[in-house]
């Protein structure tokens, strides 16, 4: 069981914040191989969702808000750490996070851009798949709704 933290980017300390960063470059880009710029400029309009367990950030999640990546409101930066998966963490943290989307937007279809192999584990959280598969970062990608 995490315990969970949810705050808008100007809460953030500088430690959570480098801690955030650093568990995402250590999943998407060293992990996946993957090289990218991150900081993609969405992060200071989300909420920002983290799991800790035994006070270590296991799991995290942003929720970018409408207008922002798409006209719905969207999850995104989906990571459970290497070192506490296979703990059911990435289960409860996509619980978790559209359960906070929906107290910040109300239940309103949420968008996410998932990357492909994924497709199987979002649809059991009613994701359907919303198009063909598009390349970004060198990996194969859907967008996919929450109705």
């Amino acid at each position: 069981m995490l315990l969970w933290q949810l705050k808008p980017f100007t809460q953030l300390s500088a430690s959570e914040l480098y801690n955030i960063l650093r568990l995402r470059n250590e999943v998407f880009v060293l992990e996946q191989n993957c090289p990218y710029v991150d900081t993609d400029g969405k992060d200071i309009y989300s909420h920002h969702l983290s799991g800790f367990f035994k006070g270590d950030l296991a799991a995290y999640a942003r929720i970018v808000p409408p207008g922002v990546s798409y006209t719905e409101p969207s999850i995104g930066r989906v990571v459970t750490s290497a070192k506490h998966r296979r703990n059911g963490f990435g289960k409860e943290l996509m619980q978790k996070v559209i359960e906070e989307t929906e107290k910040l937007y109300g239940t309103v279809p949420i968008r996410i851009g998932a990357q492909a192999y994924l497709k199987k584990f979002y649809e059991t959280f009613g994701f359907e798949d919303m198009n063909e598969p598009y390349m970004e970062d060198g990996i194969p990608h859907l967008i996919m709704l929450r109705k």
